[in-house]
């Protein structure tokens, strides 16, 4: 069992726990994420690490009530546990592997939409401890909806927030304060970009105009976390990959967006998932190739 020491809600429908998983604490890297089920006949959702405290064994999760998992999931409190965590999963973030010294002479910018600000806590916060400022723009539809401005602010070199109503922070898009910094001077080598698929689209439309790499991540098209699904299957500069396994970063300029998007949609219903089936072959499935999908 895997205990929950902490338990608060963010914004409307949106939490954070802190949950005892040793060995998933013990090795998990920035980008990773985890599969947790509430008991042993809970449904598997994949959610991204948001956090970690190595000598304490815990891992922070956030998530957003989407349906009934969450739902029940929302309703944990400190004491209750979970069946089971499952992690680290997926690849790392390239950066982790990269040489310090070569990183700190790069100027990366963060782009972070909605929840999409969980997964991009633990990537900054992991350059600030290793000496690298990186400026980070946290968008949110209103006010009451942006999550960690605090703990962002702690460790971004720059932090500009923005919502779509102008409640707080700037008023509009994040890709609206990509152009202003652009237009101010301001020079990034790399863009990373985490957030709705709309949005992670947007923002790799405008950096590919301005010539800027960008990393985004497909953490959002996650079912089963194992690629035995299908549902996150998606085609990155004319290849097959699957989140879960071969990402979930990816070249943002690569992935085919509107593919992604459709697929999403139609995997909601279970007509959709049979024809998803039906069109795609054997390259519906992915996971550990051995499995052999629904064979």
């Amino acid at each position: 069992m895997y205990r929950i020491t902490k338990a608060e809600k963010l914004a409307d429908k949106i939490y954070l726990m802190d949950v005892e998983a040793k060995r998933v604490a013990k090795s998990c890297l920035p980008g990773e994420f985890l599969i947790v089920r509430t008991d042993e006949h809970g449904e598997r959702i994949p959610l991204t690490i948001c956090d970690y405290d190595r000598e304490a064994g815990k891992v922070t999760i956030v998530f957003q009530v989407v349906g009934a998992s969450t739902a029940k999931m929302a309703k944990l409190q400190v004491g209750d546990a979970f069946a089971d965590v499952t992690g680290p999963l997926g690849q790392p973030s390239e950066f982790v592997k990269e040489d310090i010294e070569t990183l700190k002479k790069k100027k990366y910018l963060f782009v972070a939409g909605g929840v999409g600000t969980a997964p991009v806590y633990p990537q900054v916060k992991w350059m600030h401890e290793h000496g690298i400022d990186a400026d980070v723009i946290v968008g949110a539809k209103n006010k009451d909806l942006v999550i960690l401005e605090k703990e962002m602010a702690e460790v971004a070199g720059n932090l500009y927030v923005t919502t779509d109503d102008g409640s707080y922070g700037r008023h509009g898009m994040v890709t609206a304060v990509i152009e202003e910094l652009a237009a101010a001077g301001h020079h990034y080598d790399v863009c990373v970009a985490i957030g709705p698929m709309i949005m992670m689209k947007f923002v790799c439309l405008l950096t590919k105009k301005l010539e800027i790499p960008t990393i985004v991540s497909m953490n959002p098209i996650m079912v089963d976390g194992t690629g035995m699904c299908g549902a996150c299957r998606l085609t990155v500069g004319g290849e097959v990959k699957f989140a879960c396994v071969d990402g979930p970063e990816f070249d943002g300029h690569l992935v085919d967006f509107d593919q992604a998007m459709k697929r999403q949609q139609m995997y909601k219903t279970e007509e959709g998932r049979a024809m998803l089936k039906l069109t795609e072959g054997e390259t519906h499935h992915g996971g550990c190739g051995h499995c052999g999908g629904d064979q």
